[in-house]
């Protein structure tokens, strides 16, 4: 049985050698084609002898093209073998290198142990770390798993090739020349494309499955199947980005399909959608057209940006798309919206607010001398509850149903940041409204975050901020004067009066490091993200590490009635 040791020892020289040296047989006989062909019946030669040797050789090339096909086939399956392993051993080199850099070790049995835990942690972080390493335990794990899975994929498949070859299986397809019997017998040496793992997969399952396949394999899964990793957590947002824009067209022609069908049925039935749900999906099946040029109309505008997921199989269109790349932004901040959030309605506006947010950061990075390297995301990839939907619906705004669906999907996006990159990012959650209960319900699982920014909460999910897996004094809340829903404490206390809460001000203010800028203060709820305010001061600084920097504030104030939630603020 191969164990992760033996893995680890595998090399693609020995496949290459044997494919060369059966590419060099091959042409050789391949070479004598023309000349096997003309000694079967030479010249001026008739009669029954020349009939003999005649079909004697057509016997002959026939087992000649046979065998031909079968060496085209083991070179073929050799050459895929070899490569394949190049990308194996990319994926041990990961889990290694991860394992190494973090104190870890992985035993010959691919067993996980913390060799070098941190010594000295004071007191009060010994969670904080304690937490960290438990992720990079389970992430490794989890790259274990699938390195073991693709080494048994990349073993079955030569060994059945192989198999084929020396049971004389590999046939060729009715080749009347060895030239064709060889190119017949090529495409049956091909080895499958490893599947992704089952289900979504963990963050680590679909990093370290990806990290284990070649790049021709990579690019043939970008180009054949994109939908397996659009929306996969743990795999490099560059390569979601090309995936899910490829499936754009195609979701694009899918659904125009289905609106043309559901139009004709309708206008086919004297009743309409009286007794069917076809209006209804009509509907539903036009807002996911228009989300699609929401989508395309906001990668379309200036400076570069990616699509990091796109899900059109729920009632409403899902997508997230960043400012700058996520896999190589040393500051990285994923923003979760609320109440009446749509990609069709709101993703233009957030993203225009995610963009002035990356500039805002940038400029303060370079301001207190640090690079200014950040990627800031507009993550719509849950069904933030709408206005449409009544009190009694399990999506409601009073519920917490949405929040708690949401948070599965948001948790695992945020911890595969890291997990797709070689060196993790300092990483920022901003939720605002129902997106901050959203955002507090995915941070009690551990996703790796390093900061947290809520704003105009009406709770976080929680009565105790212990309950939030980041580090600790790295949790802020910011809540403007005369913003009701901060005052709701429905989903958990009022974050305001959680123990250990960080407040950043709203309120008008003195640039800190320049006294010649005033920042502008902002009221109610939906004003947080307003370019050159204090409250956005207070996200840049945070997203670049700098929370030091913050203007520090506990701005509640009084709630006047006339401030409460207005549709599309909650």
């Amino acid at each position: 049985m191969v164990d992760f040791a033996k893995v680890r020892r595998w090399q693609p020289e020995p496949l290459d050698q044997a494919e060369h040296q059966l590419k060099g047989r091959s042409e050789k006989l391949l070479g004598l084609a023309d000349e096997f062909a003309a000694m079967g019946t030479p010249a001026c030669w008739a009669g029954d002898a020349a009939e003999f040797a005649r079909r004697r050789r057509t016997r002959v090339s026939d087992r000649m093209e046979h065998i031909v096909a079968g060496v085209a086939a083991a070179r073929s399956a050799l050459r895929n073998a070899a490569d394949a392993i190049v990308g194996l051993k990319h994926g041990v080199a990961e889990a290694d290198g991860l394992a190494a850099s973090q104190g870890f070790a992985i035993d010959a049995d691919g067993a996980i142990r913390d060799v070098a835990p941190p010594s000295d942690v004071p007191a009060e972080h010994a969670d904080d770390v304690s937490r960290e390493r438990a992720r990079i335990q389970a992430e490794l794990s989890d790259r274990v798993e699938q390195i073991m899975r693709r080494a048994a994929d990349i073993d079955n498949d030569l060994a059945t090739v192989l198999g084929r070859v020396a049971n004389g299986e590999i046939g060729d397809d009715g080749a009347t020349d060895l030239a064709s019997a060889a190119t017949a017998g090529a495409g049956q040496g091909d080895l499958s494309v490893l599947e992704p793992p089952s289900g979504r997969g963990t963050p680590g399952d679909n990093a370290g499955w990806w990290d284990t396949l070649s790049k021709a394999e990579q690019r043939r899964i970008i180009n054949e199947n994109p939908e397996w990793i659009g929306n996969r957590d743990g795999v490099p947002y560059t390569a979601r980005d090309h995936a899910n824009r490829a499936l754009l067209g195609t979701e694009r022609a899918r659904l125009q399909e289905e609106a043309r069908r559901l139009e004709a049925d309708l206008d086919d039935n004297m009743f309409g959608g009286l007794f069917t749900n076809d209006d209804a999906r009509l509907d539903q099946v036009r807002e996911k057209l228009e989300a699609i040029r929401t989508i395309e109309g906001t990668l379309a505008k200036p400076g570069e940006r990616q699509l990091l997921l796109l899900d059109l199989t729920n009632e409403r269109a899902e997508a997230a798309i960043s400012n700058g790349n996520v896999d190589t932004a040393d500051h990285v901040a994923v923003f979760t919206p609320g109440l009446t959030s749509n990609v069709p309605d709101s993703m233009q506006g957030y993203d225009g607010n995610m963009d002035q947010l990356q500039f805002r950061t940038e400029e303060e990075l370079r301001r207190y001398g640090e690079d200014p390297s950040v990627a800031t995301v507009t993550w719509i990839g849950y069904q933030a509850p709408q206005w449409s939907e009544t009190i009694i619906d399990e999506n409601s705004v009073t519920e917490d149903h949405a929040a708690r669906k949401g948070a599965e999907k948001l948790a695992p996006f945020l911890q595969g940041i890291d997990t797709a990159r070689d060196t993790d990012a300092h990483l920022t959650a901003l939720g605002h409204s129902y997106g901050s209960t959203t955002t507090g319900l995915a941070l009690q699982q551990n996703t790796g975050v390093d900061d947290a920014v809520f704003f105009g909460s009406p709770g976080l999910g929680t009565d105790h901020l212990n309950e939030i897996n980041v580090p600790d004094g790295h949790a802020t809340y910011i809540e403007a004067k005369w913003d009701g829903v901060g005052d709701l404490g429905h989903f958990g206390i009022d974050p305001s009066h959680l123990d250990g809460m960080q407040h950043g001000s709203s309120a008008e203010a003195q640039h800190p490091a320049d006294s010649g800028r005033t920042l502008a203060g902002v009221t109610g709820h939906s004003a947080y993200l307003r370019d050159g305010s204090t409250s956005q001061y207070n996200m840049s600084v945070t997203i670049g590490g700098m929370s030091d920097k913050m203007v520090s504030g506990n701005d509640r104030g009084v709630t006047d009635v006339l401030s409460w939630p207005i549709p599309g603020t909650y």
